[in-house]
């Protein structure tokens, strides 16, 4: 990835709130997770480490009534919004799969994509340092 790549928005997240985001990734779809706290924002491969599912059974709907955690709709996993880490469910103690975001004139842009998928940036790249500084 040359450069960041615009996913959306930061209004098309209401605060406190997640959008499903699918990505084009060199021919792949990949389906992501934005959350927005503020002016702060998250994002994570949209796939619970348990199956391997999609989190949410309807568009856009991925936490918990507190608007704390995020659920997966198949076997109920609880993650932490702030890290991706799994706190209940069959998979507790694995996490989701970060990816790097940030915002920038009102646009929240992909910094790096996950390791997982093999399309890690190299150490050298200098987008690699943003996603570092950018993912918690």
């Amino acid at each position: 990835m040359e450069k960041p790549v615009r996913l959306c928005r930061l209004a098309d997240i209401s605060d406190g709130g997640a959008k499903g985001i699918e990505l084009d990734a060199g021919g792949d779809a990949l389906d992501l997770i934005v959350l927005r706290r503020g002016c702060n924002v998250f994002a994570y491969v949209n796939r619970c480490p348990h199956k391997g599912t999609p989190l949410e059974t309807f568009p856009d709907h991925f936490l918990d009534p507190s608007g704390e955690l995020l659920i997966c709709s198949t076997h109920g996993a609880r993650f932490r919004v702030h890290d991706g880490a799994c706190v209940a469910g069959p998979c507790e103690g694995a996490g989701l799969t970060a990816v790097g975001v940030f915002v920038s004139e009102g646009d929240v842009l992909l910094s790096c994509l996950p390791a997982t998928q093999g399309r890690e940036q190299s150490m050298n790249d200098p987008h690699r340092a943003a996603c570092d500084q950018r993912v918690a």
